[in-house]
């Protein structure tokens, strides 16, 4: 499959999921409700209960003779329609399964009426929503996406999010790459230039050798940028509470102790 002259992501999608999706919350245009949810779910980070460890594959590079033997031993491999599919420029297509596990509720737009297909193909990523409502996916949702082999990492989030009219930041989120081996499971997080169809050649189709799995993007510092003008005044009006409350336990602290003091000295006699 060709890429587009446009500058749009050279992959074509087709849809499946394990799970029906449904949105669960209130909806409210800058509303304390999804300003909670951003604070409390965003910006306070929980203890990681997964107890994946993270590993790293080199990954080798593959020529077209190779390329071409391995999609033979792949589609011989599946006892299902998800073939993959070599093209005349040296490109293939095929399927990669993608589970969602987010703990957090994400942002989708408060229209009564969904977008069509055209006018979410229309509307610019960086359009400003107005209105939205905070919405958390079903539990262990699974999409199967039909891409290139020049698909990215990225582009994979974003068709996602796309796929759910999610309008969070796609940077929020990343795409992992996870196998189990001796009774370990190891996880790795793909870089924004790495491509999926190609791991899921190498790897074959056992789920276990391989799977995808898109989470929130934990790493070791909060990448504001990510974050929306609302959501970052947020932030600061809680940082500004914080203070005033640490600011409050020090002063009552230290009046206790000068209060303390004071009553020592009025019960004690000169001398």
């Amino acid at each position: 499959m060709s890429e587009c002259e446009s500058g749009t992501p050279s992959f074509e999608m087709t849809w499946s999921s394990t799970t029906s999706s449904g949105y669960c919350s209130q909806e409210d245009s800058d509303s304390e409700l999804e300003q909670y949810f951003t604070a409390r779910t965003s910006f306070i980070r929980k203890p990681h209960k997964d107890k994946d460890e993270q590993i790293d594959w080199e990954k080798p590079v593959l020529t077209q003779a190779e390329i071409e033997q391995k999609i033979k031993e792949y589609n011989s491999q599946i006892n299902s329609n998800l073939f993959m599919s070599l093209n005349k420029d040296g490109s293939y297509t095929g399927f990669i399964k993608v589970q969602l596990k987010l703990i957090r509720p994400v942002s989708v737009p408060a229209s009564k009426k969904a977008p069509s297909i055209q006018d979410a193909n229309k509307a610019p990523r960086s359009q400003v929503v107005t209105r939205r409502t905070s919405f958390y996916l079903p539990k262990d949702t699974v999409k199967h996406l039909h891409i290139i082999s020049r698909t990215r990492a990225s582009e994979v989030i974003e068709a996602l999010l796309k796929k759910f009219m999610v309008v969070d930041n796609p940077r929020k989120f990343a795409l992992f790459e996870r196998a189990e081996k001796d009774d370990q499971v190891y996880l790795r997080k793909l870089s924004d230039e790495e491509q999926p169809l190609h791991l899921r050649l190498l790897a074959g189709p056992n789920e276990k050798v391989l799977s995808f799995v898109l989470k929130e993007n934990e790493t070791g510092e909060v990448n504001w940028d990510a974050f929306s003008m609302p959501e970052l005044h947020n932030f600061l009006r809680i940082l500004q509470r914080e203070e005033e409350e640490h600011v409050r336990q020090i002063l009552q602290k230290y009046a206790r102790c000068r209060q303390k003091m004071q009553e020592a000295l009025t019960t004690r006699t000169p001398g």
